[in-house]
């Protein structure tokens, strides 16, 4: 009586991996196979790169080729997005582990913009792959809510309504606590602004709202366009806890303050007509 199947416990952000030449025929269903006694999976498993990962179970050469590692937080290959016949993204292929931050740095109309759009969700790529916490856009995108934090160009507050007002529409959308506003417009020092309407409030004080809606659902990955912008040193340091390093999260960080982002960035990014380039002296040129 031949062995038992080999149990393997995968954490919820793990994938299973195996390295192989591209040539070889693709079986995703042979995943459970690969090694001999079989491997018996408990858990929630994604395979990356099903064309290149997983193989015949098979072929000869490759007993004992899996492996395991831990799901990317966020994992873009040869990224395409057009806006009609002009390449706003082209080749992008970029991988950030969770807690990372990644510094997307390079000129105007460089495709910085355009690439926090898509990892949110609210454009689709045109070509290549991307994945945000294992969620395959656009099919999934309807996982990224709940786990994404965007701040933008835009505040995306109604400006009618008043800051207070924003964050609990926010919060009946996310399904948050109603206490979870007042903790976070404490941690914004707005407690005593949250009642005007968005539209008497300043550009800084606006920024500060903005960050509160962007981090009021606690999401795991922020996706932060100049989230420094309109706020004077004090405010700035003052979101530092939900938007810096210290938060914890894993960031996607678009600034043109070059040194600044790669001082607090794990991985850069520089983009040029949507292009990956070097970031170096060249990049702005």
């Amino acid at each position: 009586m031949g062995a038992g199947p080999r149990v393997v416990d995968l954490g919820e952000r793990q994938e299973l991996v195996a390295h192989v030449e591209e040539r070889h025929p693709v079986h995703a269903a042979s995943q459970l196979a690969i090694e001999d006694p079989a491997v018996e999976l408990h858990g929630l498993v994604h395979v990356a790169h099903l064309e290149r990962h997983v193989v015949d179970a098979d072929h000869p050469g490759h007993t004992r080729s899996i492996g395991f590692r831990v799901v990317a937080a966020i994992e873009l290959e040869r990224l395409e997005r057009r806006y009609g016949e002009r390449v706003a993204l082209g080749g992008v292929s970029v991988r950030v582990d969770e807690g990372q931050t990644l510094a997307v740095l390079g000129g105007n109309g460089a495709g910085k913009t355009t690439l926090l759009r898509v990892l949110a969700g609210l454009l689709r790529p045109h070509g290549g792959t991307a994945r945000v916490l294992g969620a395959t856009l656009p099919d999934e995108r309807w996982r990224l809510p709940a786990q994404v934090g965007y701040v933008g160009h835009e505040p995306l507050l109604y400006r009618e309504l008043s800051g207070r007002e924003n964050l609990r529409y926010h919060a009946r959308l996310h399904g948050v606590a109603e206490a979870r506003v007042d903790a976070v417009l404490g941690e914004v020092e707005m407690t005593g602004r949250a009642d005007e309407p968005v539209r008497d409030l300043s550009k800084g004080l606006v920024q500060r709202l903005a960050i509160a809606r962007a981090v009021l659902h606690d999401p795991p990955v922020l996706l932060l366009d100049e989230p420094r912008a309109n706020l004077d040193p004090a405010a700035a340091e003052l979101v530092e806890p939900l938007i810096g390093r210290r938060s914890g999260r894993t960031r996607v960080l678009v600034s043109h303050d070059v040194q600044g982002a790669l001082d607090e960035s794990d991985v850069s990014l520089g983009l040029k007509a949507g292009r990956p380039v070097p970031v170096d002296a060249d990049l702005y040129r």
